[in-house]
């Protein structure tokens, strides 16, 4: 079912009457907002224009953090879907967007899934980090990490990495897990923090005997 909604979002995405078949990304991303992102993925590749329609698309992004009207005008739900689709499509040939990009935006306005573009586009964000190799790292620590801190520590997480991956790491302050840290890579997650050591032994003291 997934795969057939995928492959029509791909048809309507796709301006050319070449091959429909999917071209499937480097991860797979659930939900809606993942949905549209593979069909944009698959799309984009097609037209060899992967990286310029992450740099598009993240660019109108910033620009609905700005722009108040254009962002509420996307958002209000009076706004019939037809006329949003039209004034996009205006948009995206003012501002010379891809035809990727341009469909996108249509797309999502005439099946009224405008709320979701900001989701969309941060899928199709983690799909090209995929792409490119690179491996998302978050560290959530109770103190900022010092440069030499942070330097150690990418030089041991680039141990769990293959060869042509890189790592993409992400610094996170929580006062609240009092010290230590929290890693998650990729699909795994390690919880170090003294928070999470507190509260196992506590368990342990309030277990019944």
């Amino acid at each position: 079912m997934a795969s057939s909604k995928i492959s029509m979002i791909v048809r309507n995405l796709s301006t050319t009457n070449a091959t429909h078949q999917l071209v499937k990304p480097p991860i797979q991303v659930f939900g809606i907002e993942g949905r549209y992102a593979t069909a944009l993925f698959s799309a984009a590749s097609k037209e060899k224009k992967l990286e310029a329609v992450e740099k598009e698309l993240v660019k109108f992004q910033d620009t609905l953090k700005t722009d108040t009207k254009l962002r509420e005008f996307i958002l209000n739900p009076t706004i019939q879907r037809t006329t949003k689709s039209t004034a996009l499509k205006e948009v995206a040939t003012k501002v010379s967007l891809s035809s990727a990009s341009s469909n996108l935006l249509q797309i999502l306005a005439e099946n009224g899934r405008l709320k979701k573009l900001n989701a969309v586009i941060n899928a199709y964000k983690n799909i090209m980090s995929a792409y490119r190799g690179e491996v998302q790292c978050e560290v959530t620590t109770a103190k900022p990490l010092e440069q030499a801190q942070r330097q150690k520590l990418e030089s041991v997480l680039k141990s769990f990495l293959k060869s042509n991956e890189t790592i993409y790491l992400t610094a996170k302050v929580d006062p609240s897990i009092i010290g230590g840290m929290v890693v998650s890579i990729g699909d795994r997650y390690v919880d170090m923090s003294v928070s999470s050591k507190i509260k196992k032994y506590t368990e342990i003291l309030n277990a019944p005997v």
